[in-house]
Formats: structure tokens, C-alpha cells, sequence
């Protein structure tokens, strides 16, 4: 079993930041993507950003420049720093990785999610 625990959200003023994390643990071989999702009352969740093991990344259009997704392998964990916070980033943040277990098979886990409120 792998467990995803996020940390680092909060309560923080238009233009300010906040970085998250997100640890991975358990019976893991190695992880391919790791993810941030986000979703704000009323709305779907949304994909935020994405990163390979090797490093690639990519960002949605609406935090392209703000938020910057990275990743330590031999933490298992991935982090996204949060810059120039807009009330419109105010949402129920979601780490997502996919992985094989020591069992060699593939999986997915999601964490359990941290909550980001940005203040006008």
C-alpha cells in the first residue's frame, strides 16, 4: 500500500505564496508521474501541473509563470511552489502519482488533499 500526504496549505493574501509538498511512502519500486490536481467549489477537479521522473514538466495555461512543479526521487516526494496566489487559485489542491509497487505492478494513489483559500 502507498500513502500521498500533502502539507504546506493554508490561508494567504492575493499576491502572496505558499509551497506545497507532497510525500509518497510504502511499498514503492519507483514512481513515473507525480501530479498536482486542484478543485474549487462547484468546479471539476482540474490538472494543475505534472512532472516525469526525469524531470519534464508541464503546467496548466492559468499557472504557467506562477507555480513551478519539481520533484526529489529519493524523497518520493513533489512539490509546487506557489507565487503571485490569486483568489481564483483558491481550491482543494490533490497530489496524484503513478507508480510500481515492490510487486512490479502498476498503481496510482491520490492524497487526501490540502486546502488553499487566497483572500482578495
Amino acid at each position: 500500500q502507498v500513502q500521498l500526504v500533502e502539507s504546506g496549505g493554508g490561508l494567504v493574501q492575493a499576491g502572496g505564496s505558499l509551497r506545497l509538498s507532497c510525500a509518497a511512502s510504502g511499498s514503492i519500486f519507483n514512481i513515473n508521474f507525480m501530479r498536482w490536481y486542484r478543485q474549487a467549489p462547484g468546479k471539476q477537479r482540474e490538472l494543475v501541473a505534472a512532472i516525469t521522473s526525469g524531470g519534464s514538466t508541464n503546467h496548466a495555461d492559468s499557472v504557467k509563470g506562477r507555480f513551478t512543479i519539481s520533484r526529489d526521487n529519493a524523497k518520493h516526494t513533489v512539490y509546487l511552489p506557489m507565487n503571485s496566489l490569486k483568489p481564483q487559485d483558491t481550491a482543494v489542491y490533490y497530489c496524484n502519482a503513478d507508480f510500481r509497487n515492490t510487486n512490479y505492478s502498476l498503481m496510482a494513489s491520490w492524497g487526501q488533499g490540502t486546502q488553499v483559500t487566497v483572500s482578495s
